[in-house]
């Protein structure tokens, strides 16, 4: 079992940056990690992967060149630097995590996920 807890969220000017952190106990460094984000009244989507190495990454169209995960085996911790932050990324973002490595990734792929932590981009 994985236990996943996010923090680091909160307001922000757009243009600015934020990094968001994701603690997690259990075996991590076998699971392969997600960014989901769930912006107010819509579905919850994908945002980036990463490979439980870190070898592999992935990143949803809306965010590439932008966001970048990371995440540090060592320390159970995983990571999502968000640049050059626009008002259409305000969400709750969430981390999850899954043993699969696919092509593309849904909510139903994943086996553990966060409570989330509120990301709100301003003018």
């Amino acid at each position: 079992q994985v236990t996943l807890v996010e923090s680091g969220g909160g307001l922000v000017q757009a243009g600015g940056s934020l990094r968001l952190s994701c603690a997690a106990s259990g075996p991590f460094s076998t699971y392969n990690m997600f960014w989901f984000r769930q912006p107010p009244g819509k579905e919850r989507e994908f945002v980036a992967a990463i490979s439980w190495t870190g070898g592999g990454i992935d990143t949803a169209d809306a965010v590439k060149g932008r966001f970048t995960p990371s995440r540090d085996n060592v320390k159970n911790m995983l990571y999502l630097q968000m640049n050059r932050l626009q008002v259409e990324d305000t969400a709750v973002y969430l981390c999850a995590a899954s043993r699969n490595w696919l092509v593309s990734w849904s909510s139903a792929d994943m086996e553990y996920w966060g409570k989330g932590t509120l990301v709100t981009v301003s003018l």
